[in-house]
Parts: structure tokens; sequence; C-alpha cells
């Protein structure tokens, strides 16, 4: 098979399988190609990969059966996401290059496919999720507006009804199938955290002598002795996970802790333990 085909093939496949559709639209689209070629494409998937695909009238597109099966594409949600963070394909990796894969988190594509049309259409979503203060199934409603990678983890930022402010939702902590609802008013613009921008300030640990600190600043290219990142504040917590920065209290040995934050007042109110 052609690289061109199978990166093409690759697209519908992902699409269908995460997205729960796939159209000519996307198609030419994504490939700067004619209807007619994104409609010929389409039914030389079906016909390498019968039993995949059913077109549906009322969606004007084609739906994952039940019955499909994976050829192209892993199955792991993080290939889609990295898609639609980086839109890279896998064809364009090569030898010489490795990654760090942080362990799989479950997440089934009847979970994501009415999150992702909740999210394009602006709508509500019944959801049953669990968490470590509360393991048993908890029904609530939610209107999500942005999918996150935090590094380790995608989460869903979304307004929640029941508590009536916008949060967090870990993608592998949902249970069961979301139902769609009817559409909201609580869209990304209302979310304040997440639209407000914060410049966290980090030093290298005064602890340690001259020369070390002076490694950690060319490291990360630091001026005047500081390090500046701005970022949603909705993501701050993240960011310091990220910097390996721990705001509560200091590591014993400054090699560990190799970086502070210079202005957690700034920050505070951005912080989960405040």
């Amino acid at each position: 098979m052609a690289t061109d085909t199978w990166i093409r093939y690759w697209f519908i496949e992902l699409h269908a399988w995460w997205e729960g559709r796939i159209n000519t639209t996307l198609l030419t689209r994504e490939f700067a190609i004619s209807r007619q070629h994104a409609s010929k494409l389409l039914g030389q998937y079906q016909e390498e990969y019968p039993g995949n695909l059913v077109y549906s009238r009322s969606a004007k597109a084609y739906r994952p059966t039940d019955q499909m099966t994976l050829s192209l594409i892993s199955g792991d949600v993080a290939e889609y996401f990295n898609w639609v963070s980086e839109h890279r394909h896998p064809t364009a990796l090569n030898s010489g290059f490795a990654t760090l894969d942080p362990p799989r988190r479950n997440v089934a594509p009847t979970v994501l496919r009415p999150m992702t049309q909740a999210l394009r259409e602006r709508r509500r979503l019944e959801v049953d999720y669990v968490s470590l203060t509360n393991p048993d199934r908890e029904g609530r409603i939610i209107v999500p507006h942005t999918f996150v990678n935090t590094g380790l983890r995608w989460h869903l930022r979304a307004w929640c009804e029941k508590s009536q402010e916008y949060r967090d939702f870990v993608l592998s902590r949902f249970r069961g199938e979301p139902e769609l609802l009817d559409t909201s008013p609580h869209g990304i613009e209302d979310d304040q955290a997440w639209n407000t921008r914060v410049t966290l300030q980090f030093e290298a640990d005064s602890r340690l002598p001259a020369d070390k600190r002076a490694v950690i600043e060319q490291d990360y290219q630091m001026e005047n002795g500081q390090l500046a990142v701005t970022t949603r504040a909705a993501l701050v917590h993240y960011v310091l996970q990220e910097m390996q920065v721990n705001t509560k209290m200091i590591d014993a040995s400054p090699l560990a802790q190799q970086l502070i934050l210079v202005n957690r007042d700034d920050i505070k109110p951005w912080l989960f333990d405040g």
C-alpha cells in the first residue's frame, strides 16, 4: 500500500473510531482533495476493510459499526489526542527518536464519542463519574469545552452543574456511556480560570552552590536567574507537577528540589491546595 493511501486510510479509521463519524468534508479539508476523490477513498477503504463503516443519512457521515476491526490505528486514545494536538502522522516518525510512554489509561470510544460531539455542539452531557473522594458511581451533568493533556494523563475541562463551577474530569474515571442532552449557555468564554493567564516565576534552589545554580539556569535558559512560565490559571497545578515543584514543602535535598517557585502568593488562588 502506498504511503499516501495508508495515511488517508489511517485518518479515516482514526476519526471513525474516536469521533464516531467520517465524511467527505473532513477528507477534503485534511488532504486538499476533491469531494469526488474523497468519496472514492471512502469506498476504497470499505472494500479494503469491509464491515467497519456504515452510512448514516441523518448524520450525512459514515459511522463505525459495532463489529469494526482496527487495522491501522492502535486503539490507544493517546494516538487520537496526539493527532489533535500536534497534527502529526505516525509516518513522520523515524529512527533516532524515542519517547517515554506513560502507562495507558483506559478510555473507551463509547465514552469519547459523545464527548467530542458535546464539545463540538456545546451540549450538556449526562455522565457517571468516580473519584478518589467518591469511588462509587456518581451521576453528573457536565458541559465539556476542552480536552487537556497534563503530560501523564488526559482530562476534560467542563462546566459541572452539580458543583456550579468549571472542573477537571479525568477521562479514565468516566463509567458507562454518556448521554447527550440539550445545548447549554455555559461555554469556554465563561471559564475564568481557563481564560486567565498567569506567570509562574522559578529560580534555582538558593541552597545550591553558585556553580550548580548556574547549571540549572543554563538548562532553562533563565534570564537574570529566573524562568518565567506563562500558562492558563486552570493549568497552574499541572505545570508545577511537570516542573516537579512542590509548593507545600521544600525537599530536604536541594539537588532533588532544584527549582523553587518565587511568586507563590501571586498564583495561590489557582492552586489546588490554596
